[in-house]
């Protein structure tokens, strides 16, 4: 069974061979551990890096917004800088920070970009087409933040809340702008063939959302809606990130139409997410990178994997786990976690 074959089937509770297991590596840790460390632990787990070849040094590939020490301005006109060289930045100058600039702005144009970066929608056709013509599950996302992080981005946190509780008409209108942007990258997906549509946003802190579930459903869950829509109705499999606690909003969210949630695990706990998601959808689960990961040790790594396979999957399917490694971890529990994820993710096999 090949890899596309097995997700599809863990996605529809169609009894996988495997686990689906993915270990990202952020390209800030390139500039962090020793490159031949990195790349033998790779060449050790064909599971999480199939047709891993070394390299004598790794080159990352750097998005305009994790350049160290290089401003970037985004298509909305929003500055993001970077504290270090691969880590993706934080925007420092919301372009509509004052209401007063509005009546002048002109949001981007969807047919050279995707909201964040650059876009060759003929050039995106002929990958799609060279995917499918491999087998390959063709999979498409929106940029991160997509709707929610990007009002922060152009108007700014303290202000978009305060617009929310202000009910500012402007704010509708820049919502409006921002969901028909997505909504026409969206069907652009639909129209090149795309079979999987990612929606990630971050909607949580580490207590609670970062908005009121009741400004959730007013301003952001009839957006989501939007963009969920069209995907579902062309048969797309719908995939859906936010980082941080979102109990309070899962309900709403998944209403939206997802058929794969990627959330955190320790956030919102191992046991909630078991008797909330296990059965109803496929559950993405982002593996800890705050607690037993980065300070625990060996075994303990060992057992929280183990515990989440065991709480959350099911020889049905499911269940797909992912990790995303930043600098700070140190290389044994690295070693420990490629380990644990390798040797479950065929633990109903």
């Amino acid at each position: 069974m090949d890899i596309s074959e097995n997700l599809l089937r863990a996605v529809r509770f169609e009894t996988p061979a495997w686990i689906p297991v993915i270990f990202h590596i952020n390209p800030a840790c390139w500039y962090h551990y020793p490159h031949e460390a990195l790349q033998a632990l790779m060449a050790e787990h064909p599971l999480l890096f199939p047709g891993c070849t070394p390299v004598d040094r790794m080159v990352p590939d750097i998005s305009p917004v994790q350049r160290q020490n290089h401003s970037f301005t985004d298509p909305w006109g929003c500055v993001w800088t970077t504290r270090a060289e691969g880590l993706t930045g934080t925007v420092t100058d919301h372009h509509l920070a004052d209401w007063q600039l509005f009546d002048a702005y002109i949001p981007p144009d969807p047919e050279i970009t995707d909201g964040l970066l650059a876009v060759d929608w003929e050039k995106a056709a002929q990958k799609i087409e060279f995917q499918k013509a491999a087998g390959e599950l063709v999979q498409a996302s929106l940029p991160h933040g997509h709707t929610f992080l990007r009002l922060c981005d152009i108007r700014g946190y303290e202000n978009l809340v305060m617009d929310m509780f202000e009910n500012n008409p402007c704010l509708g209108r820049l919502i409006e702008m921002i969901a028909s942007f997505n909504v026409w990258v969206v069907k652009r997906f639909i129209e090149l063939g795309v079979e999987w549509i990612g929606y990630p946003e971050d909607l949580g802190m580490q207590v609670g959302p970062l908005i009121t579930p009741d400004h959730f459903r007013q301003f952001i869950a009839p957006v989501y809606r939007r963009l969920v829509r069209p995907a579902r109705q062309a048969g797309c499999i719908v995939h859906m990130h936010s980082d941080g606690d979102i109990r309070v909003l899962i309900d709403d969210l998944l209403a939206c139409g997802v058929e794969v949630f990627n959330l955190q695990d320790l956030v919102n706990g191992i046991d909630w997410i078991a008797d909330k998601l296990q059965g109803k959808v496929c559950i993405d689960l982002d593996v800890d990178r705050q607690k037993v990961t980065p300070y625990g040790t060996p075994a303990q790594i060992d057992a929280l994997i183990r515990e989440e396979v065991e709480k959350l999957g099911s020889a049905q399917g499911g269940l797909m786990m992912i990790y995303g490694l930043y600098p700070g971890v140190p290389l044994p529990n690295v070693k420990a976690l490629m380990d644990a994820m390798e040797k479950y993710a065929t633990f109903y096999s």
